[in-house]
C-alpha cells in the first residue's frame, strides 16, 4: 500500500493506519530528515530479520539504528549519558545525526552487538515521530539504498513503491527525500568522533 502524509501535518488517521500495521508486524518505508528508510517496531524480531534480507545484511553483524522521539526515551536504552554527550543531543537533536551510544539491557537482543553499542536518532520529521508517538515505543531505521550509479538513495516515493510494494506491507509517501544521509557521531570513547559526515552539522 501506498500512504500519502502530509509531512507538516500528519493526519492522526494515518498515522494510526501505520502504527497498526507495525503493530501487526508489518514492514514500512518512510521519510525521515534526511533519506527514506525502511522501519518496523523494534520489538519484533521477525520483522527485522525481514528488513536484513531485503537489504541482504546479517542481522549478527549489521549496525541497526532504531529512532526516538526525544531525548527521555533514547536515555531508557542507553547507559547513563555524561553530561558532554547529553549537552551534545541537546543542541544537535532533533536533527539529522545518528549518535552511537552505549547500550543498555533494555534494548532488544537482536540489537545488540559485541560492543555493546546502539545506533540512535531523533529526526526533524513530523511523521517518524507522530508514528512513534502513537506507537509507544522506537521503530528501527535502516536506510533506502539505491543501485542508482548517481543517487545513492531512493528519494521519489512513488518509484519506492514500484520497487518494493511485494517486500513490505505499506510506503509512506511524505514528499521528496534527500539524498544525502545522517551524520554519524560515535559518542562512546572519550571524545565525540564523526564516523561518516553527512547532512547533519555537529554544533
Amino acid at each position: 500500500m501506498l500512504l500519502e502524509i502530509h509531512s507538516e501535518t500528519p493526519s492522526p488517521r494515518k498515522i494510526q493506519q501505520v502504527v497498526k500495521t507495525l503493530e501487526a508486524g508489518g514492514v514500512i518505508i518512510y521519510p525521515t530528515d534526511t533519506v527514506y528508510a525502511l522501519g518496523c517496531d523494534i520489538d519484533n524480531q521477525k520483522a527485522i530479520q525481514k528488513i536484513c534480507r531485503i537489504r541482504d545484511l546479517d542481522p549478527k553483524k549489521a549496525n541497526l539504528t532504531f529512532i526516538c522521539k526525544d531525548i527521555s526515551q533514547l536515555a531508557s536504552y542507553c547507559n547513563q549519558l555524561d553530561k558532554d554527550v547529553f549537552k551534545t543531543l541537546r543542541r544537535n537533536t532533533p536533527g539529522p545525526f545518528t549518535f552511537i551510544l552505549n547500550a543498555n539491557k533494555q534494548v532488544p537482543k537482536i540489537f545488540q552487538n559485541r560492543k555493546k553499542t546502539i545506533g540512535v536518532r531523533i529526526p526533524d520529521h513530523n511523521i517518524p515521530i507522530s508514528i512513534i508517538e502513537q506507537l509507544n515505543r522506537p521503530i528501527l531505521s535502516i536506510s533506502l539504498k539505491n543501485d542508482d550509479e548517481i543517487l545513492e538513495y531512493f528519494t521519489d516515493a512513488s518509484e519506492i513503491y514500484d520497487d518494493f510494494s511485494k517486500l513490505v506491507e505499506l510506503v509512506v509517501d511524505g514528499g521528496a527525500g534527500s539524498n544525502q544521509p545522517s551524520t554519524v557521531v560515535d559518542c562512546t570513547g572519550s571524545e565525540l568522533i564523526i564516523i561518516r559526515e553527512g547532512i547533519g552539522k555537529l554544533e
